[in-house]
């Protein structure tokens, strides 16, 4: 299990956080929360480590830059969109009992599968599901997205009636099956954090 600590830099107000593991090389992480991360092998010094960290610092900034103009991008979108009301959710969830099965249905035939039933959800983490007896879930939340990113779900969701991984071979066959699905697999990615904060519970 990798260890974790704190250092503070000698010539900078930055704290990193420290995990060592096994691994060979040093790495730098600066995650969308603003978080700096190193990982560092066991046996490197701290001087090594502090001395790698400063060697960063023009990427680190600008990396950390990024990260504050994300955020403020977040703030003024949720701004503008608000949450959605109770009322809003019923709406999102009508469409999607009747957009899923077709989409289901259209790409299943396409692939020669089969499928079990079709869950609609409001859900928190996760965008869709299937089961291992071929049951499907979707989040109705998907109906804010463009449609390329419906199908996208459909299909990965598809193609573990198949494939019950994310192993190249199953990438492979929602390529084949969906050769833009990078695109909006991506878009998903960006964008998806927005749609469900819409979701969230009012306070």
């Amino acid at each position: 299990m990798a260890g974790k600590r704190s250092i503070r830099a000698r010539k900078s107000l930055l704290k990193p956080e420290i995990s060592r593991s096994s691994r060979k090389t040093l790495g730098l992480e600066v995650t969308p929360e603003g978080m700096i991360r190193i990982r560092a092998p066991y046996g490197v010094s701290e001087d090594v480590i502090l001395r790698f960290f400063e060697s960063k610092s023009a990427w680190i900034q600008k990396s950390l830059a990024k990260v504050r103009a994300r955020q403020e991008q977040l703030k003024e979108e949720e701004a503008q969109y608000g949450k959605l009301t109770e009322a809003e959710l019923k709406v999102l969830k009508m469409q999607a009992e009747e957009v899923f099965p077709a989409r289901a249905a259209f790409y299943a035939g396409k692939m020669g599968i089969s499928y079990g039933r079709i869950t609609i959800r409001r859900q928190k983490t996760r965008w869709g599901s299937c089961s291992q007896r071929g049951n499907l879930n979707f989040n109705c939340l998907l109906m804010m997205a463009p449609t390329g990113v419906v199908d996208y779900v459909v299909v990965h969701e598809l193609c573990h009636r198949i494939e019950m991984n994310h192993s190249p071979r199953f990438w492979k066959l929602v390529g084949e099956v969906y050769p833009d699905y990078d695109r909006w697999k991506r878009w998903l990615k960006e964008n998806g954090g927005r749609l469900m904060r819409m979701a969230e519970e009012k306070i």
